[in-house]
C-alpha cells in the first residue's frame, strides 16, 4: 500500500476544493495535525475516516487509490504485452487525475 501516494491525492483533492488542512479535517472530524500526516503519508486513516474524506472531497475511492489498485491486470485483454499494459495504467491513472481535477 502506497499511503504517501494516497496522500498526496488527498492533498491535490482538498487543494482543488481551495480548503485549508484545518476546514477538511473539521468536516471530516479529524485534526489538522491528522490530516497533515494522513497527506505525507505517515499515518493510516481508519476506513470510517476514508469514507469521509472520499465523501467531503467528493472523490472516489478509486482515484485515491489508484496507485495501489491492480485493476489493469484484471480487465486488460490477455494478448496486451508488459509495456501495453504499463501505458494503459499510466493513461487511466492520468485520466483519473484530470477528471477528479475537473479538466477536459
Amino acid at each position: 500500500m502506497d499511503y504517501k501516494d494516497l496522500g498526496a491525492r488527498v492533498r491535490i483533492a482538498r487543494r482543488n476544493k481551495s480548503w485549508t488542512q484545518e476546514a477538511l479535517a473539521e468536516r471530516v472530524g479529524i485534526s489538522a495535525s491528522f490530516l497533515g500526516h494522513i497527506e505525507r503519508g505517515t499515518r493510516v486513516a481508519s476506513l470510517e475516516t476514508f469514507v469521509a474524506l472520499c465523501n467531503e472531497l467528493q472523490v472516489l475511492p478509486e482515484y485515491l487509490l489508484c496507485k495501489n489498485l491492480e485493476f489493469v491486470d484484471t480487465l486488460a485483454p490477455t494478448s496486451m504485452s508488459e509495456e501495453e499494459r504499463t501505458t494503459l495504467q499510466s493513461f487511466l491513472q492520468l485520466a483519473q487525475e484530470m477528471v477528479a481535477n475537473g479538466k477536459k
